[in-house]
């Protein structure tokens, strides 16, 4: 159940509801409070809604569960970061690399820490966009409230908190004057009907006076204004790379995304689009080429983790493509590997499913010999007959990899764990041969064996009898058909001891249609009536669905018929 909610969890985080992953992250902590990767999960679900301080108490605990695990310090240094404690984030990150040296997300946790300690100490401005803090004054303030609600607002917002020395390129857009004035507490003035002054409305309503700034004293510098006007240019370029691409117009395409590379090198999507194009050309190694660059200057840039999964994920499809070929999908494998530890993407994660069902498919084929097969199923059969069970279980299991059809093989390993008591394995190999083959009558009766010997009378019944569908006379399914009968009626007698009842109603329990007909109120109504009002039990006994049930929690010892 654990497993089931933390994978409910990471598909919530995949697709962005943090909320959510947060709620199945912390229901499958209820359920299994040691397993440190929940704690993990939950940490960077935390860190996703900007709740840092919470994100560092699910970090602190996953370092604590497990100290060797280079990943919790990673969790570590992110949520002291966005607390604005780069002095421990460093520590956290560098604690993690003496664990992990070569871990790609570490080094550039570690340097995003170092710079953001360098930055906080030479802009005056740091201290107002750092932390949590930050987004709870801008969700306060009715002015600034509204903005939230904008992409592009969030999106800048979060460009001068991961680094607020870009500040000044933003001056110009009235919101974040806004912003910063409710962030600093102050009102920023200008010229009567300018961009830059703040309405009545706007105003903060603390009793302290207001300073007065000029805006004015915060114009760009040429330099800045050059750098601006290159990336406008640079994302007109992107656009009609994009346009061309659409088109089919891969040679326009490239030109427009390489102009574009050369106007702006902080942006490393033009990177990532131009080797979406030599994908589609099929120039696979420049594909792979522009996709380690983006990578490389993203991590440079401290770009967004989906960015670089994006550029991985690329890489990624090309070395699938380059390896139908080569036949080696191991380097794909890890390429969409490393993409998810940067971001858990859906489609990536489809991406990596798909590279390993097909190399897996690969490796039975090379590996398929039917003739070596059966020589392993008969050295199988001698050491069962010998009754050495592990060592049969050993050749029978070869003999599945050289012959994954055969259901021969896997009915002899389900009777040699049904000796060796390992009833779940005999049960999923029986399963499989009625999978493989639903006339195989011999399936039927390991299945039925098992269901038998794990006290689970009424599914042993009806598993013999559609083991008899295919061969009415088997007189294997009809001894087994006979052992469940008399089981059910000594328990429809009474006849069993309190130690056996206890133990068959426990384990009726866990049988989701008994939870489903227990927790179902007319059922319960029903069950009152059989007790309390013999004439309403009557006309109950006419419902053959009411029966049915009341079959089912007779036979499972729920209900007691005396």
């Amino acid at each position: 159940m654990a497993e089931e909610a933390k994978s409910k969890g990471n598909a919530a985080f995949s697709s962005g509801d943090y909320a959510t992953a947060i709620t199945h992250f912390t229901e499958a902590i209820n359920l299994s409070p040691t397993n440190h990767v929940l704690y993990s999960n939950r940490s960077a679900a935390y860190a996703s809604l900007h709740r840092y301080e919470e994100a560092l108490s699910d970090a602190k605990k996953t370092v604590e569960l497990k100290p060797d695990w280079s990943k919790g310090y990673s969790r570590l240094g992110a949520a002291f970061i966005g607390l604005s404690k780069f002095e421990e984030a460093i520590d956290a990150y560098k604690k993690g690399l003496e664990i992990d040296p070569s871990n790609e997300t570490l080094k550039s946790g570690l340097a995003d820490a170092s710079r953001s300690r360098v930055s906080s100490k030479s802009n005056p401005f740091v201290d107002a966009f750092q932390g949590e803090e930050m987004w709870a004054k801008l969700t306060a303030d009715p002015g600034t409230r509204v903005y939230l609600k904008e992409p592009d607002f969030v999106k800048t917002m979060q460009e001068i908190q991961r680094n607020p020395n870009n500040l000044n390129l933003y001056m110009k857009d009235k919101r974040v004057m806004q912003a910063l004035g409710v962030l600093l507490n102050v009102k920023f003035g200008g010229s009567s009907g300018g961009d830059t002054e703040m309405k009545d409305a706007d105003v903060r309503k603390e009793p302290e006076p207001e300073m007065e700034v000029e805006v004015e004293s915060m114009e760009l510098t040429e330099e800045e204004r050059e750098k601006k006007e290159r990336k406008e240019k640079a994302l007109k370029e992107k656009e009609q790379g994009n346009v061309a691409y659409k088109k089919k117009d891969f040679e326009r395409a490239i030109e427009c995304y390489s102009k574009a590379m050369e106007l702006d090198d902080e942006d490393i999507s033009y990177l990532t689009n131009r080797a979406a194009v030599y994908l589609e050309m099929g120039k696979y190694d420049e594909c792979i080429k522009d996709c380690d660059k983006a990578v490389e200057r993203g991590r440079e840039l401290r770009s967004d983790f989906k960015m670089i999964a994006r550029a991985l994920t690329r890489k990624g499809s090309a070395l699938v493509k380059m390896a139908k070929c080569s036949k080696d999908f191991e380097p794909a494998i890890e390429t969409f590997q490393k993409a998810l530890t940067e971001h858990r993407n859906p489609d990536t994660l489809k991406k990596l499913n798909d590279a390993e069902k097909v190399k897996k498919e690969l490796e039975q084929q090379e590996y398929f010999d039917p003739t070596i097969a059966e020589e392993e199923r008969e050295k199988g059969n001698g050491f069962f007959k010998e009754q050495k069970y592990p060592e049969a279980v050993k050749h029978y299991s070869e003999a599945i990899k050289r012959n994954p059809s055969d259901v021969r093989a896997y009915s002899n390993r389900a009777a040699c764990y049904t000796k060796l008591g390992a009833l779940p394995e005999g049960l999923k190999d029986a399963e499989k041969c009625i999978e493989l083959d639903p006339s195989f009558t011999k399936g039927y009766s390991r299945k039925g064996a098992i269901q038998f010997f794990m006290k689970e009378y009424d599914k042993a019944m009806e598993t013999y009898q559609e083991g008899l569908k295919h061969d009415p006379k088997n007189q294997e399914l009809l001894d087994g058909v006979r052992r469940c009968v008399e089981q059910i009626n000594k328990a429809n007698r009474g006849d069993l001891t309190p130690e056996e009842l206890k133990e068959r109603q426990a384990k009726a329990m866990q049988d989701p249609e008994v939870q489903n007909i227990l927790s179902d109120p007319v059922m319960r109504q029903v069950l009152v009536d059989f007790q309390e009002n013999p004439k309403a039990a009557q006309e109950h006994m006419k419902n053959p669905m009411v029966m049915n049930k009341i079959q089912k929690l007779v036979s499972a010892g729920i209900v007691q018929v005396r």
